[in-house]
C-alpha cells in the first residue's frame, strides 16, 4: 500500500541515484539522435531560479525524446568564468593576508585557482542533480580542459591565417579594478546622480570663447576636437577655426560633425576620442588627433600637465574644476542624474580605453550566420526573437576577444624581440616559425592576455562533442536538436556559436532556439537583492519537492510572457503532485491493479471508453505540445486530465460501479482506472519525473508485477484516434456538465448543502431521458438532488438552465432566503463597484499612466478585468433570484 504522503524528501534522491547508476542518462545505441548542449554555468556559480526554468525546460525535452525512443544526449558542462573565477580566488587571497595575484606570479596564481576549482566549483551541477537534470554526466565538459582547449587554439590559429582575427588599437570598455577589458554584456548601466560642468574654450585669436559641457571635466585634457553640428547657424561661422584648449595649452579644431545636438546644452560638444565611444567614432570622421590620458588603473599619465599626474581619475575631477574656476572659465555647473557603467562583477566605473586587443571580424562570419536564420535552418522560438537577433547581426562590430586576465585560455600568440606576434597552435610551431623568419633562433614571449570567456564558449555545440577530432559523438549529435537559452544572451552566445558552427563543422550548431521567459515576482518586478524578492529555487525545492518546482516553471512557460513567480504558485502545484498520489491510494484501496494482458480496445463500459479516450486525446495534446516547444500548453492539457478528468469525474463516477454488484462491470473498471493511472504518469513524466517514477514502481509491486524497463526508459503513450469514442464521450461529458450546472447554481443561490432540490428537464428528447434514467442515482448522489425528473413544464420557484436540447429547472425557491440572498448580492455587487471605479479612475488618469511602472499598471488593469467579471456573475445570479421572487 502507498504511503500516506509522497516524501520527497526521501524519494527524490533514491531514484535520481538509481537513474544515474542505471547509466539511463547516457544515448542509447539505437534510435534516432536527439541533442542538447545545456548553456554552461559559470564554475562559480549556484542555482537561481533563471537556471532552474532552463534545465527543467531542457530536461522535460530530453526525458520526452528518451522515452519516445530516440538517442538521446543532453551533454553537461561548466564555463570556467574568467572574471567570476579570478574574482572569486582573489578575494580568498585578501581575506587570508596573502599577497595579491601580482606579487605570486602567473603559475602560482592559476595553480592557487585550479585548486579552488577542484576543491569548491562545480556546486551547481549538483543543485542540477537535485532539480532531477538527466544530463550524461559520463560526458561532463570544462570550457578548460585539454580537448576544449585544443579546439581554441586551432579556432584561434586558422581565424588568424584567414585574416579574420588580428590585433589592433581601439577602444573598449576598461575595468580599472580588474585591469582588464571586459564585453558590454559585463557592464551595468547604472543611474547616479552627478553634475554638468559648463567650461569655456577661448578662441585662439582671442575673439570669443565656446562654451562645452560634460559629467567628466578630467577628460577634457584630452581633447582634441569642439563639434557642432553643420546646421547650427551659431557656430557655422566657427567651422575651421581653432580654440586654445583650458590648462593643456593646446590648439584644437572646431569641426562640423552630426553627432553635435543643437538642442542639447550650447550646441558644441567637446570630443576626448580615447576615451567616448561617440567621441571616438566622431574623431575617426574627422581626422582628429587621439590622446590616451590615462594607464591601466584609470590614474592619469603623462600625456596632462605635470600637476595632474599620477592621480587618481576622481581626484584628477575636482582639480581640473577648481583650476578652470582659477582661470575663470567654469561658466557654471548644473545638478543631473545619468546613466554610468559599472562592470557588473567589480562594481568599479568602467573607462573607455585605448589599447591594443585582439578582435574577431565577426561582420564576414556573420553573414552566413544570418542566412541560417533567414532561410530557416535555424528557428527561433517564439519567432520575434529573430527581429533581435537581425538587428544585432546587421550592425555587428569587431569582437574584442582579448581579456587582461591570468584564470583562462591564453592566447596561442609569441611576440618576437622586433614585437612581430607568431601566432600558433603550440610554442614549439611558434619557434619554427619565428627561425623559419629570421633564420636564427630568437626569444619569444607568449601574450600574457587570456581570451574572452564567450570565445570558448561559441565552440561548446562542437568542441563538446570531439571537435577538431572526427569523433562518433560529433558525427551523430552535431547538429544538436534544441537550444534551450534566455534572451540576454542571443547576441552574446547564440550567435556567435552560429558564426562558429557554420565556420569551422560546417552547419548550423543547432536546429532551433528556444528563448525562456523573464522570471519575474509575484508582482511583475524584477527580483534583485536589494528589494529582497529573490526566490531560491533550493529552498522551494526542499519545502515542496522537485516536482513541483518544475511543474510551475513548465506551466507558465508561455512564450513571450514573463513569468509572476512565487512561492504560491509552486505550493499550489505541490498540491497538484499531492492529488495525484492520493488518487492512487484510493486506486489501490478498491481494487484498482494493474492487469496483465489488459485491452483498453475492448472496454464495453461508457465510463471506460469515455476515459480511454480522454487519455488519447490527452497523449496527442502533450505530444503535440513537447514537439512545439509549447510547454505551458502540455503541463495544462496534463493537469486538465489528471485533476479534473481522472481525479475529480472519472474516480467519482466510478465509486457507484465499484460498490455495486455486477462484477463484470467492476472488474473491467478496476482494469481501466489503473491503465489510465499508468497513462498519466508515462504523460507526466518528463515534467514530475519523481512523483511519477516512484507511483510507477510501486504501483505495479502492488499488484505483483515486475516492469521491464524504470519509467524514465519507458515508452511514450502511442494511443490510437481509435480510442476516442463519441457516443461514450457525448453520454459522460453529459452527465458532467449537468452535475456541473447544478453545483454552479447551488454556490450561486447559496442553498445549504444539506438541502436537496428536485431537478426537471423539460424538453428533453429520448437519448437525454434515457441517460436521466440510466444515471439517476449517480445524479441525486453528485448533485444533492432529492429528485431528477423529465416533465413537461418546469416546478415554481424553479431556476432555469440550458443542458443540451432541454431545459434544466432547480427548484430552490423553498431552500433561499430570498431576501438575505438579495442584500447579500447587493452588497458584494456594490463593493466590486467601488472597486473597479477606483481603479478606472486611475487608469483612466494620464498622470499614473506616465508615472507608474508597466508591472504596476498591468496590476491595475487585472484587478480591473477581475472586479467586472465578478460583477457579471452576480449580476445573473441576482437575475436569477428576482425571477423567483
Amino acid at each position: 500500500m502507498l504511503d500516506k504522503t509522497f516524501d520527497f524528501a526521501a524519494v527524490e534522491p533514491r531514484l535520481y541515484q538509481a537513474w544515474e547508476d542505471s547509466g539511463a542518462f547516457q544515448p542509447a545505441d539505437e534510435g534516432e539522435p536527439f541533442s542538447i548542449v545545456i548553456p554552461p554555468p559559470n564554475v562559480t556559480g549556484s542555482l537561481h531560479l533563471g537556471h532552474a526554468l532552463n534545465a527543467t525546460l531542457q530536461d522535460v525535452l530530453t526525458r520526452f525524446h528518451r522515452m519516445r525512443g530516440r538517442s538521446v544526449l543532453w551533454l553537461p558542462g561548466t564555463d570556467h568564468a574568467g572574471i567570476a573565477t579570478q574574482m572569486v580566488v582573489e578575494r580568498q587571497l585578501a581575506a587570508e593576508g596573502n599577497l595579491d595575484r601580482r606579487a605570486m606570479g602567473r603559475d602560482a596564481f592559476v595553480e592557487r585557482v585550479w585548486r579552488w576549482k577542484a576543491e569548491s566549483g562545480g556546486l551547481i551541477t549538483q543543485q542540477l542533480r537535485r532539480l532531477g537534470a538527466s544530463c550524461d554526466w559520463s560526458r561532463e565538459r570544462f570550457t578548460l580542459d585539454e580537448g576544449l582547449s585544443a579546439a581554441v587554439r586551432k579556432v584561434f590559429v586558422q581565424l588568424h591565417r584567414e585574416g579574420l582575427l588580428y590585433r589592433d588599437k581601439r577602444l573598449v570598455n576598461w575595468d580599472p579594478h580588474f585591469q582588464t577589458a571586459i564585453s558590454d554584456l559585463e557592464v551595468e548601466q547604472r543611474e547616479v546622480d552627478g553634475f554638468y560642468w559648463h567650461f569655456a574654450y577661448p578662441l585662439e585669436d582671442g575673439s570669443g570663447e565656446i562654451v562645452v559641457a560634460t559629467t567628466r571635466p578630467e577628460t577634457m585634457l584630452g581633447d582634441t576636437g569642439v563639434a557642432v553640428h553643420p546646421d547650427d547657424e551659431r557656430y557655422r561661422h566657427l567651422v575651421g577655426r581653432r580654440v586654445r584648449l583650458p590648462i593643456a595649452d593646446r590648439s584644437i579644431p572646431v569641426v562640423a560633425d552630426a553627432y553635435a545636438d543643437p538642442e542639447k546644452g550650447s550646441g558644441a560638444v567637446k570630443i576626448t576620442p580615447a576615451h567616448d565611444f561617440n567621441d571616438y567614432q566622431v574623431g575617426r570622421r574627422q581626422n582628429l588627433d587621439v590622446i590616451n590620458i590615462l594607464d591601466d588603473r584609470a590614474r592619469l599619465n603623462d600625456d596632462v600637465p605635470a600637476e595632474f599626474r599620477g592621480m587618481d581619475r576622481f581626484e584628477a575631477r575636482k582639480a581640473v574644476v577648481a583650476r578652470m574656476d582659477e582661470l575663470g572659465l567654469l561658466r557654471g555647473i548644473e545638478s543631473t542624474r545619468h546613466a554610468v557603467p559599472h562592470g557588473d562583477r567589480s562594481g568599479a566605473v568602467i573607462e573607455p580605453y585605448l589599447t591594443d586587443q585582439w578582435y574577431v571580424d565577426a561582420a564576414t562570419l556573420a553573414q552566413p550566420a544570418i542566412a541560417a536564420v533567414e532561410d530557416g535552418r535555424t528557428v527561433f522560438e517564439p519567432r520575434n526573437w529573430e527581429r533581435t537577433y537581425f538587428q544585432w547581426m546587421r550592425n555587428i562590430e569587431p569582437w574584442c576577444v582579448s581579456r587582461q586576465l591570468w584564470w583562462g585560455h591564453r592566447i596561442p600568440a609569441w611576440y618576437d624581440p622586433e614585437g612581430f606576434a607568431h601566432v600558433a597552435e603550440s610554442e614549439e610551431e611558434a619557434r619554427a616559425a619565428a627561425l623559419a623568419m629570421h633564420g636564427r633562433e630568437v626569444e619569444l614571449r607568449q601574450d600574457e592576455d587570456v581570451l574572452d570567456t564567450w570565445f570558448s564558449s561559441a565552440l561548446w555545440p562542437f568542441s563538446t562533442l570531439g571537435w577538431p577530432e572526427a569523433t562518433d559523438d560529433l558525427r551523430r549529435f552535431y547538429p544538436t536538436d534544441t537550444l534551450v537559452t534566455a534572451s540576454d544572451i542571443i547576441f552574446f552566445w547564440v550567435a556567435r556559436m552560429m558564426m562558429m558552427g557554420l565556420h569551422f563543422p560546417g552547419d548550423i550548431p543547432f536546429e532551433r532556439v528556444f528563448i525562456t521567459a523573464l522570471i519575474r515576482d509575484e508582482k511583475g518586478q524584477k527580483m534583485s537583492k536589494s528589494k529582497g524578492n529573490v526566490i531560491d529555487p533550493l529552498g522551494l525545492i526542499e519545502e515542496f519537492g522537485a516536482d513541483a518546482l518544475r511543474f510551475t516553471l513548465t506551466a507558465m512557460s508561455s512564450g513571450g510572457r514573463d513569468i509572476k513567480m512565487g512561492r504560491g504558485r509552486v505550493e499550489g502545484y505541490r498540491n497538484f503532485g499531492t492529488k495525484l498520489w492520493n488518487a492512487a491510494r484510493f486506486c489501490q484501496m478498491n481494487g484498482c491493479a494493474l492487469q496483465p494482458g489488459f485491452d483498453p480496445a475492448r472496454v464495453q463500459q461508457p465510463l471506460n471508453r469515455w476515459i480511454r479516450g480522454e487519455a488519447a486525446r490527452t497523449a496527442a495534446a502533450v505530444t503535440a505540445a513537447l514537439n512545439a516547444c509549447a510547454f505551458d500548453d502540455a503541463a495544462e492539457a496534463l493537469y486538465r486530465f489528471i485533476w479534473n478528468t481522472f481525479c475529480d469525474w472519472h474516480l467519482e463516477l466510478a465509486k457507484p460501479i465499484f460498490a455495486g454488484d455486477d462484477e463484470a462491470a467492476k472488474a473491467e473498471t478496476r482494469a481501466a482506472t489503473a491503465w489510465a493511472l499508468d497513462q498519466a504518469c508515462l504523460l507526466l513524466h518528463p515534467i514530475s519525473p519523481f512523483i511519477t517514477e516512484e507511483l510507477w514502481g510501486r504501483l505495479a509491486e502492488s499488484a505483483g508485477l515486475q516492469r521491464e524497463t524504470p519509467l524514465i526508459t519507458a515508452a511514450w503513450p502511442d494511443l490510437p484516434e481509435s480510442f476516442v469514442d463519441p457516443e461514450a464521450a457525448s453520454e459522460i461529458d453529459w452527465v458532467i456538465a449537468l452535475v456541473t450546472e447544478v453545483r454552479s447554481l447551488r454556490s450561486e443561490m447559496n442553498v445549504p448543502p444539506s438541502a436537496r432540490p428536485v431537478l426537471t428537464l423539460v424538453g428533453a428528447d429520448a437519448p437525454s431521458r434515457d441517460r436521466l434514467a440510466r444515471h439517476n442515482a449517480l445524479l441525486l448522489s453528485l448533485a444533492r438532488l432529492g429528485a431528477a425528473e423529465a416533465a413537461p413544464a418546469a416546478p415554481a420557484g424553479s431556476v432555469p438552465f440550458v443542458i443540451g436540447e432541454a431545459a434544466g429547472a432547480l427548484a430552490v425557491a423553498e431552500f433561499v432566503d430570498l431576501s438575505a440572498e438579495r442584500g447579500r448580492l447587493n452588497k458584494e455587487i456594490a463593493g466590486h463597484e467601488a472597486e473597479a471605479g477606483k481603479v478606472h479612475r486611475k487608469l483612466n488618469n494620464p498622470d499614473f499612466l506616465a508615472r507608474a511602472k508597466p508591472e504596476v499598471v498591468e496590476e491595475n488593469r487585472a484587478r480591473l478585468a477581475e472586479a467586472e467579471a465578478a460583477m457579471a456573475k452576480l449580476r445573473a445570479a441576482l437575475a436569477r433570484l428576482e425571477a423567483l421572487a
